[in-house]
């Protein structure tokens, strides 16, 4: 069976990555895999090093139990999926999400664009830094965000992407231009367009238009009802080419709980999350009128092909079992 894929989540169903103990970032693969989603990347927000290095054991301690169970009882068995209905969905899913590595959102960020995150932990793009930072977790980190016009971002991303890790733009402030030093220097992502970065100005298209005209560079969407408006997803997907977008969740602590109904907001009224998992996403905006094979292809094939496109050492997915 085909997997669908969610790239950016940091928890769900009153669970999330910080400050997480193993068997919690199990119980988020379990909520996503009750929802149809095949797989994950448990999303770590930017924090102090010492925090994210926490966050990041442990989800490499719940990869490392998710593979002992799966040893113990086998390859699990396969339940109805919740997008199933759709001509072009996988008809079944796995019981709990599989745990694919993680993604770093951070912390070499602009803090004029911090969004929801602690703008205070974010730190100069830095090879220290980033040594620190992933020592010891090389072979779990799949993506890291980061904001390309930071001094010493685009050397940063070479390195990152000469590691085989991706590299994501967001958090930015970027111009059009700074957006593009970033892709030239090997950034392959746009996290949530139009969040948390600059947009779209009639003299400066900055970073949104440099992910919306790039033929190859891809940009994660955030498809729920409130981080985007429709007519802004029907200009996405006008514009740029579907085999280059990304539907990710976003999800939080808050996701899929009665607190999503207006969207998964601070004190302040901002958004912190998504309030929907990637396949009633796929839901929604097939129910908007957009084709369903290039939607689904959004959340199983995009994400595979994506992460499968720099390291032989990372290769994952797609299943066909």
């Amino acid at each position: 069976m085909l997997d669908i894929i969610d790239i950016h989540t940091h928890g769900i169903g009153g669970y999330d990555t910080r400050g997480a103990a193993p068997e919690t970032i199990l119980k988020i693969a379990g909520i996503h895999g009750s929802h149809g989603v095949s797989a994950i990347l448990p999303t770590i927000c930017a924090a102090p090093i010492k925090a994210m290095r926490a966050d990041m054991a442990a989800v490499k301690q719940a990869m490392e139990k998710e593979r002992e169970r799966a040893l113990v009882s086998g390859h699990p068995d396969a339940v109805p999926n919740d997008v199933s209905g759709l001509k072009y969905a996988p008809r079944f899913t796995r019981h709990a999400s599989r745990i694919i590595g993680v993604h770093l959102e951070g912390p070499f960020l602009n803090p004029s664009r911090q969004g929801a995150l602690d703008g205070a932990s974010f730190l100069e793009p830095a090879a220290r830094h980033l040594r620190e930072l992933i020592d010891g977790f090389e072979d779990i980190v799949r993506i890291i965000t980061i904001a390309p016009e930071l001094k010493g971002a685009t050397k940063l991303i070479k390195a990152i992407a000469d590691m085989g890790i991706t590299a994501s733009m967001g958090h930015s402030d970027a111009t059009y231009a700074e957006a593009e030093a970033g892709y030239q220097a090997g950034a392959k992502g746009i996290t949530h367009i139009f969040n948390a970065m600059r947009g779209v100005h009639h003299r400066e298209p900055g970073i949104a238009g440099f992910g919306l005209l790039n033929k190859e560079i891809y940009i994660e969407v955030i498809a729920d009802p409130f981080h985007l408006d429709k007519k802004t997803i029907e200009l996405i997907f006008k514009v740029k080419d579907p085999k280059k977008i990304l539907i990710v969740s976003d999800g939080v602590k808050g996701t899929n709980t009665t607190s999503a109904r207006n969207g998964v907001r601070n004190r302040k009224g901002m958004l912190i999350g998504g309030s929907m998992t990637i396949s009633g996403s796929a839901r929604r905006l097939v129910g908007m009128g957009l084709g369903e094979k290039a939607v689904m292809d959004c959340i199983i094939k995009n994400p595979a092909t994506y992460l499968n496109s720099l390291s032989p050492k990372h290769q994952i997915l797609i299943s066909r079992s």
